[in-house]
């Protein structure tokens, strides 16, 4: 297929690309690390999970699609363990309780959210004020 588009500017790019390494790190809990993005009606949210570290059980509005890109985990819904392992996708329903037990080896998850996780913009508006003192 030939390229017909051109190429964005630089500004345009300046304004809609953005790069992962330059994403604050949010600490969601002890050993969980979030690089959050969102828009007006989606969250994502890049985890570098540290081995043997827990996402503690907790609900939200926001449904969740939970994908695991390295590593392994257990994912807790509404009691039941659900053992995951890279590749895995699962779908959490919005308000349905669950946490997450990572392996040994430790876990990175790409999770997304609809509609945004609130507590998580505020997190990340946090560190980002701390950054700027």
């Amino acid at each position: 297929m030939e390229r017909k588009e051109p190429y964005a500017t630089k500004e345009e790019c300046d304004r809609n690309v953005i790069h992962y390494q330059d994403l604050p790190i949010v600490e969601i809990a002890p050993g969980m690390k979030y690089r959050i993005v969102s828009a007006e009606r989606i969250t994502v949210g890049f985890i570098d999970a540290e081995p043997n570290s827990v996402g503690p059980a907790h609900r939200h509005e926001a449904e969740q699609i939970l994908i695991v890109m390295d590593g392994a985990c257990e994912e807790a819904v509404e009691g039941k363990l659900y053992p995951l392992k890279k590749g895995d996708v699962l779908v959490i329903p919005s308000n349905v309780e669950h946490g997450t037990y990572m392996s040994a080896e430790g876990c990175q998850i790409l999770d997304i959210y609809s509609p945004p996780r609130q507590d998580y913009l505020a997190k990340l508006e946090e560190v980002k004020k701390s950054q700027q003192k």
